[in-house]
């Protein structure tokens, strides 16, 4: 599935649980995107079956959709968690990078990353916290201009 389909699911996931059902329009606007791309997406995305669509109606994912949508959505959330957390990158920084390497990362390496995270920030321990802060403080006080 492409990337964009994916960023279409993920905005569906997110309106639907705050809404319980999305529009169009609401898709398109969280997308920032016209709403005859919005229009193609959808259509594409019922062809999957990965959303109940019919035009001018409320859009909910099935079952298989937001199954597919919740591991988009897991990917975005660890991959910001890292970025913020373990390699103490801006919150609108790790966002914009989490929002394009979801899609990238491949399943493997993906498991192997939350399992990094996991053991470097739940039940953190002393060394665990020294390790981490060892960490940032390499860059500390540095201004990254790469970041910008």
């Amino acid at each position: 599935m492409s990337e964009s389909l994916e960023d279409y699911l993920e905005a569906i996931y997110h309106i639907e649980k705050r809404k319980h059902a999305a529009r169009a329009k609401d898709i398109g606007a969280r997308l920032d995107v016209k709403g005859s791309s919005v229009t193609s997406a959808l259509q594409a995305l019922a062809k999957r079956k990965l959303i109940n669509y019919a035009p001018y109606d409320v859009i909910t994912l099935t079952e298989k959709g937001r199954s597919l949508a919740r591991e988009v959505v897991s990917r975005h959330q660890v991959l910001r968690h890292f970025f913020v957390d373990v390699l103490d990158v801006e919150e609108e920084v790790a966002e914009k990078a989490a929002c394009g390497m979801e899609h990238s990362v491949p399943r493997r390496i993906f498991e192997r990353l939350i399992r990094f995270v996991e053991y470097f920030t739940q039940d953190i321990d002393d060394e665990r916290r020294k390790l981490i802060e060892d960490f940032k403080s390499q860059w500390t006080d540095k201004q990254d201009s790469h970041d910008k």
